[in-house]
């Protein structure tokens, strides 16, 4: 009888920390896009949600104008945390159309390459290596639970962008601008282990008690 009830005992352990683990994967998603940055009052592309989930865009926006307002949104004086959110709002955005999606990304990818030497290009470089790295996220998100059956036969980013280091793009902008703590946090979304870990532990030695880079820190 007690070897049977420690039987049931570990049985039950074990599927209890089955299920934990199972519900763990199904919150975890690309860090990129599964969550929404808190940018504070900064001018953001269109939005429909609250926060609480990261795809609700607004099905009003018509995304024929997106390479223009995401090129627009990031200004010089776009603040790093603001130009996180609207390319990952961009991102989801081209999810919809293929084309607008390349487009974009050859406007920012030409636009880091002709800033060069003109005293914005580290901005230039960030944007271009943040927005390959979220599409290169995003190409995966259909594998995830993140979308509904009807979403997932729509979502058209399904292929990482082809012979594109967005995270070089990144560190080179961290070494041409100098000391970033956003920026550090940004890299230390794209990637996993002591990468990651390190450019965390930058960002956060950098981040001001109550700011909102503390904050966004904070909630992830």
């Amino acid at each position: 009888m007690l070897i049977t009830k420690r039987f049931a005992i570990r049985t039950l352990t074990g599927t209890v920390a089955a299920l934990t683990l199972f519900a763990n994967s199904a919150l975890a998603g690309p860090p990129l896009i599964c969550h929404q940055f808190d940018a504070g009052k900064a001018q953001l592309l269109p939005w429909a949600g609250d926060g609480k989930s990261w795809n609700t865009p607004d099905r009003s926006y018509d995304i024929k104008n997106l390479q223009a307002d995401t090129l627009r949104l990031l200004s010089p004086d776009a603040p790093i945390l603001a130009r996180m959110e609207n390319m990952r709002r961009a991102t989801i955005y081209a999810g919809q159309d293929e084309r607008i999606a390349a487009e974009l990304l050859r406007a920012v990818l030409a636009r880091a390459q002709s800033d060069a030497g003109q005293g914005r290009d580290s901005l230039a470089w960030f944007d271009a290596g943040y927005l390959i790295e979220s599409y290169r996220q995003a190409s995966h998100i259909y594998k995830w639970d993140m979308l509904e059956p009807a979403q997932r036969a729509a979502w058209k980013l399904r292929t990482e962008p082809a012979g594109l280091d967005g995270y070089a793009m990144v560190t080179k902008a961290l070494r041409v601008g100098g000391p970033n703590a956003e920026m550090e946090f940004a890299a230390s979304l794209m990637k996993d282990g002591t990468a990651s870990a390190e450019h965390r532990r930058r960002a956060t030695a950098g981040a001001t008690a109550g700011s909102l880079l503390a904050k966004n820190l904070s909630t992830r």
